[in-house]
C-alpha cells in the first residue's frame, strides 16, 4: 500500500472523529453562553469525588495488577474472570447490581445500615460507582504493563541485593510508567464521566454527568453546552498530558 493511499485512507476516520467536535463549536452560542443553577456545584463533586476515587483505583488496581502479571496460583483464572466480567457488565446493569449489593435492602447496605452506614444516593456511594466504572480498566492496562516488563531483570536486581520493594520502586514501575499512565489516563475520563452506574446508584450528588442530563431534559439541547464545555474543559487536560508526557518516554 503506497503513503499516499495510506494517508487517503485516514481521512474517513479523521473526519469521523472530529465531526461532533466542529459542530459543538458551530451550534454554540457564544455571545449567550453561561452555566445553568447548579452547574457549579456539579462541578465541585466530579471534580473532588474523582479524584478521590481514581486514587483509590490506583491503590486498589496496582496491588492486583502486579499479582496478575507475575503469579501462578491457580485463582488467577477465576480473578481475571472478575476483571472481565466487571468490565463488561453494562453500565446500567452494574448500577442495578450495585443497588442491590449496597442499597438500604441490599446484601451488605441492609447490615451496613442497621449500624447507621448508608451507600446510597451520598458522597461515599458517588465514588463506589466511579470505583466500579473505573476499576477493571486500570487493572487490565497495569497488568499488561507489568507483563512487558522483562522478569530477567527484576530477578537480576534482587540477585544484586534489591528488596522486593527497590525492585518495585526503581525498576518494576519506571519501565510501565508509560503504560501505567494510559491507564490512569483512561481511569480519569471513565470516572469523571460515568453516567450509568451513578445514574442508578447515586443520583446525588450530582456530578456533571446526571447535572447534564436534568439540564437537557428540562431545558433543551441549547441550554447544555456550557456545562459540556465545561465537562470537556475538566475531564481532557490531565490524560492528554499523561499521554503526552508518557508517550515521550523512551522503550527499553
Amino acid at each position: 500500500m503506497s503513503h499516499r493511499l495510506s494517508t487517503w485512507l485516514c481521512v474517513p476516520a479523521a473526519l469521523l472523529l472530529g465531526l461532533p467536535f466542529l459542530a459543538l463549536a458551530r451550534e454554540t452560542d457564544w455571545s449567550h453562553l453561561q452555566l445553568a443553577y447548579g452547574d457549579w456545584s456539579a462541578l465541585g463533586v466530579s471534580l473532588g469525588l474523582s479524584v478521590v476515587s481514581s486514587v483509590l483505583i490506583v491503590l486498589l488496581g496496582l496491588p492486583l495488577a502486579r499479582w496478575l502479571a507475575r503469579t501462578r496460583s491457580v485463582f488467577k483464572r477465576g480473578v481475571e474472570s472478575l476483571v472481565l466480567i466487571a468490565l463488561l457488565t453494562p453500565p446500567l446493569a452494574m448500577g442495578i447490581l450495585l443497588v442491590s449489593a449496597y442499597g438500604p435492602y441490599g446484601t451488605l447496605g441492609e447490615p451496613l445500615a442497621r449500624l447507621g452506614v448508608s451507600l446510597s444516593n451520598n458522597a461515599p456511594a458517588f465514588v463506589l460507582a466511579q470505583l466500579y466504572g473505573g476499576l477493571s480498566y486500570f487493572v487490565l492496562a497495569a497488568r499488561s504493563a507489568f507483563e512487558a516488563v522483562p522478569l530477567s531483570l527484576e530477578e537480576a536486581a534482587r540477585g544484586l541485593g534489591c528488596s522486593g520493594a527497590q525492585v518495585l520502586w526503581r525498576i518494576t514501575l519506571p519501565l510501565a510508567a508509560r503504560a501505567l499512565a494510559v491507564g490512569l489516563a483512561i481511569v480519569w475520563v471513565r470516572v469523571i464521566g460515568e453516567f450509568g452506574i451513578v445514574m442508578v446508584f447515586a443520583y446525588f450528588p450530582q456530578g456533571i454527568p446526571v447535572k447534564l442530563f436534568v439540564n437537557l431534559q428540562n431545558e433543551g439541547v441549547d441550554a447544555v453546552y456550557a456545562l459540556l464545555w465545561l465537562l470537556l474543559l475538566v475531564t481532557l487536560p490531565f490524560p492528554l498530558w499523561c499521554l503526552s508526557a508518557f508517550g515521550r518516554t523512551t522503550k527499553w
